[in-house]
């Protein structure tokens, strides 16, 4: 891979192209299922039910074509290369437009980089989806460190804040650019945060969709998202949203913290048990008041697997967590507030995390809790369509968002 001294040619053309031999592999693991017994489980209270986990599985092994979905994968320009040691893919399309600016778009876990594809074409070209040609951007989204195509990674200590390093690299010595946007979500979000506090001078802002502390992860009670909390106390109202909330998110967060690599060896051979652990997330995590089934479909859920599988990303993924705890990275200074980038953010009600029923009540815990780390917001937007996955599940109202933030800081 060639080097990111930024003084070299343009960045190689990169084709996804996975070798037949882990393809065969993969199916023939996949008939190979031992599928666990199940009982007095319709209700998936213990946990993903095999009765969904088997015909996905079935499919995944004699039904899906990962031919055809790698196809779409490279109807995408995309790169591949090295940047501070460490091999970053990238999807990478041009504006069409008077001005368009840089914008890059981050991820989380465990999404991929495709879970962006749904904005690529309004955000590069907003003359041929209805809008004006004075929105467009250079859309360019990566596989994050350890995700995806950005395998293997070397750095064993990698976490958001060298994240954030690699991609102002990329944007500024490889692609040259002296300003950019960001949008992010999730885990990207700590990477978006990590931005536009350490490099706010290089961004015209950032567009995240959650609030994502600098001090997540931190503390005694690192590994508990409800960090101690009596939900018993609470109004029941608050109860219940917390509850809800801690059903679907704190086994996922004390796992990773705490026992990641254990996880890892069951999940890294065999991908039946990844395929179930991810499938949990995706489907309990998007939009609680939509048909997951309706809205994800099957070859779209299997293709963001397959990405998982034939690049062995689920173990580095997975440390990206147990790096922000062990590794923090020090603030560039002690002035507050951490995050000195102009920010906005997009907020969907399904996402059970906080849980908000309102518009009121999802803008009261922002103001009330993550907004004190933004030094300048311009715009909160809440949106009722979508979960956890929000340029995926609701692309419209991240199009909608972006251009309105980035509208005001070009």
């Amino acid at each position: 891979m060639p080097s990111a001294t930024g003084s070299g040619p343009a960045p190689a053309p990169f084709t996804i192209h996975v070798a037949q031999e882990v393809l065969d592999d993969l199916r023939h693991r996949l008939r190979s299922t031992r599928f666990a017994a199940d009982p007095d489980n319709d209700d998936e209270r213990y946990g993903l039910g095999t009765a969904r986990l088997r015909p996905l599985v079935e499919y995944w092994a004699d039904g899906f074509d990962w031919r055809a979905a790698e196809a779409r994968l490279n109807s995408f320009r995309q790169h591949r290369l090295d940047v501070g040691g460490s091999p970053l893919h990238f999807v990478h399309e041009r504006g069409s437009g008077p001005a368009p600016i840089p914008l890059l778009l981050l991820h989380g876990w465990p999404w991929t980089h495709h879970h962006w594809h749904k904005v690529i074409g309004p955000l590069t070209d907003p003359a041929a989806h209805g809008g004006d040609p004075a929105d467009a951007f250079d859309v360019i989204v990566p596989s994050l460190p350890g995700f995806g195509f950005s395998t293997p990674l070397t750095n064993p200590r990698e976490n958001y804040a060298d994240m954030a390093d690699r991609f102002h690299t990329l944007m500024t010595d490889v692609l040259g650019h002296h300003r950019y946007g960001v949008g992010a979500a999730d885990y990207g979000a700590l990477v978006g945060a990590r931005l536009g506090h350490k490099y706010a001078d290089s961004l015209y802002g950032i567009h995240l969709g959650n609030e994502m502390p600098p001090t997540m992860f931190q503390g005694d009670r690192f590994w508990d998202l409800s960090g101690g909390q009596r939900t018993e106390d609470l109004p029941p109202a608050t109860r219940a949203r917390l509850n809800r909330r801690n059903a679907r998110y704190v086994s996922h967060v004390a796992a990773h913290l705490l026992d990641g690599q254990t996880l890892t060896h069951g999940l890294n051979d065999s991908p039946a048990g990844l395929l179930a652990w991810i499938l949990k997330r995706w489907s309990t995590w998007s939009d609680r008041n939509a048909d997951f089934e309706a809205e994800w479909p099957v070859d779209d859920v299997l293709t963001f697997a397959t990405i998982f599988w034939v690049n062995e990303a689920i173990g580095s993924s997975i440390r990206a967590y147990k790096n922000a705890n062990l590794y923090p990275p020090a603030p560039v200074d002690d002035r507050e507030p951490y995050v000195r980038a102009p920010a906005g953010f997009t907020f969907l009600l399904g996402d059970s995390s906080p849980g908000a029923e309102t518009t009121a009540e999802r803008v009261e815990i922002f103001r009330n809790g993550g907004a004190r780390f933004y030094a300048d917001i311009r715009d909160v937007n809440v949106h009722q369509k979508g979960g956890h996955f929000g340029p995926y599940e609701n692309p419209e109202a991240w199009i909608h968002d972006l251009r309105r933030t980035f509208r005001a800081l070009r």
